[in-house]
């Protein structure tokens, strides 16, 4: 496979939806190896709308290039709950990526 899955996972606040089944929040990607970019996601909000979202919202992007155009994007366009949240998440996302490139390196 040309791809690898990692996952980001933050704790989600109280007074949420998906905080009845959930008590953290995941963002799982499926990444290109050779560049880095992101060609699916998925997350655990309560909502398939707001899953939809953050799926065309991470669609795209290059983790090589970092995760700040990403959080920018997200604190623009997400006004919920769990912004926090989600942008905990997606920093945990790209530290195991990050993670992940340093162990293929040796």
């Amino acid at each position: 496979m040309n791809t690898q899955f990692i996952a980001g996972h933050a704790r989600l606040p109280a007074g949420m939806a998906a905080k009845s089944m959930y008590d953290t929040l995941t963002i799982t990607a499926e990444i290109d190896k050779k560049y880095g970019v992101i060609v699916d996601a998925s997350c655990t909000l309560a909502t398939e709308h707001g899953r939809d979202y953050v799926t065309r919202l991470l669609k795209g992007h290059s983790l090589r290039d970092g995760i700040d155009p990403i959080l920018e994007q997200l604190n623009e366009g997400y006004l919920g709950k769990a912004n926090s949240a989600l942008c905990a998440a997606l920093k945990d996302l790209h530290k195991q990526y990050c993670k992940m490139r340093a162990e293929n390196a040796q």
